[in-house]
């Protein structure tokens, strides 16, 4: 059954801001149900119930799109992973779509098919063979009621092309996000080319996702959208980074910080953070506003109140958020009553409580 729903493009062209959801992966793996390492989505299959917890407490926080929990789920990535030999990239991609379609329709939001980089793609580099697995994953979306696809996390502006030319033809929109920093993609590829060979593909949205902290992935997106200017080409653009500071990266995103994966909490971002960079990203002509991983539910919500001027509404999360702390005029602490406006948030520098902990760190390359 097609959703009956304004489609992602419609919200877009109306001049709508489109909130994203935020990451899953890592969310998922501090609780329980995704393994660390290749990290794969079987949970759609082994723990439904983790996923459609999560998608509803993005949906409650303001997302306006759920994506399907699909990420690395290519048959090459679900084999080199070993992490489920008696599961199927098919099976994970009906049980992620059915969840998303369920969480999407107990609000007013639209269901993404997600589709990422391949190993096969460096592997191989073999055109036809990294087609054949983008096509696999498109024809089990379109079993299903999606609304768009999000091509995501692609270092090789290349395999992105390629994701795109075979996603354009389910006849559905096509988002597509790089993980590179503002210098291009790994093949040296500036942004704004970047930009333009995915709009010339075909793209409907571009944008950048993961790998940098907000302040690094909003300086590529507003490159890509110099460089289409300069080509006369129109896209909407979109942007999903890292809840995480990640001044001290190298070009190989967080990655290469001594702390991924498993000690990365020190660096996560306050929710304060989250609304300086949706104004950024907003001002800068942005419409498609999310997170990835690192992003939890708070910060999606704090998207959707930083924009609530603009959009008209508050998230059904901002009941119990009381904004820029207006929920502590009531405390009975006077130095905590005192932290009840936007000054005080705005301008605070939060310490993270480690002696000798330092502000950067050196990252690895190898």
């Amino acid at each position: 059954m097609e959703s009956k729903r304004r489609g992602i493009l419609e919200r877009l062209d109306a001049g709508e801001v489109v909130v994203g959801d935020g990451g899953y992966v890592i969310q998922l793996e501090r609780r329980g149900y995704v393994k660390g390492g290749h990290w794969t989505p079987e949970a759609a299959v082994e723990h439904p119930e983790a996923v459609r917890q999560l998608h509803r407490e993005f949906l409650r926080a303001g997302s306006n799109v759920i994506q399907t929990f699909t990420f690395y789920c290519s048959e090459d990535k679900l084999e080199l992973s070993g992490n489920v030999p008696d599961i199927s990239g098919s099976q994970i991609n009906d049980a992620a779509c059915d969840i998303a379609r369920e969480v999407a329709d107990e609000g007013d939001a639209l269901v993404a098919g997600g589709v990422s980089q391949t190993p096969c793609y460096l592997e191989t580099h073999n055109e036809t063979e990294v087609k054949a697995i983008f096509k696999k994953q498109m024809d089990d979306f379109l079993k299903k009621d999606i609304d768009f696809f999000i091509a995501e996390f692609f270092a090789h502006v290349e395999e992105a092309v390629w994701a795109v030319e075979v996603l354009k033809t389910s006849g559905k929109p096509v988002a597509v996000t790089l993980c590179m920093n503002p210098n291009g993609d790994k093949h040296g590829i500036p942004p704004g080319q970047c930009a333009v060979k995915l709009a010339q593909a075909g793209a409907d949205i571009v944008g950048v996702n993961c790998h940098l902290d907000p302040l690094a992935c909003l300086r590529s997106v507003k490159s890509m959208k110099e460089g289409l200017e300069k080509v006369g080409l129109k896209v909407h653009l979109m942007v999903q980074p890292l809840g995480f500071h990640t001044p001290d990266c190298s070009g190989d995103g967080y990655s290469s910080l001594p702390e991924f994966p498993f000690a990365m909490e020190p660096r996560v971002l306050t929710r304060w953070d989250v609304h300086k960079y949706t104004r950024e990203a907003y001002n800068a002509g942005i419409r498609y506003i999310g997170g990835c991983c690192g992003f939890e539910p708070y910060h999606i919500r704090a998207i959707a109140e930083e924009l609530a001027a603009e959009r008209g509404f508050l998230p059904p999360s901002s009941e119990k958020h009381g904004l820029w702390g207006a929920a502590l005029k009531t405390h009975y602490i006077p130095c905590v009553k005192a932290r009840a406006n936007r000054k005080y948030w705005e301008n605070l520098s939060p310490a993270c409580g480690r002696p000798n902990c330092p502000s950067k760190n050196v990252s690895q390359t190898s």
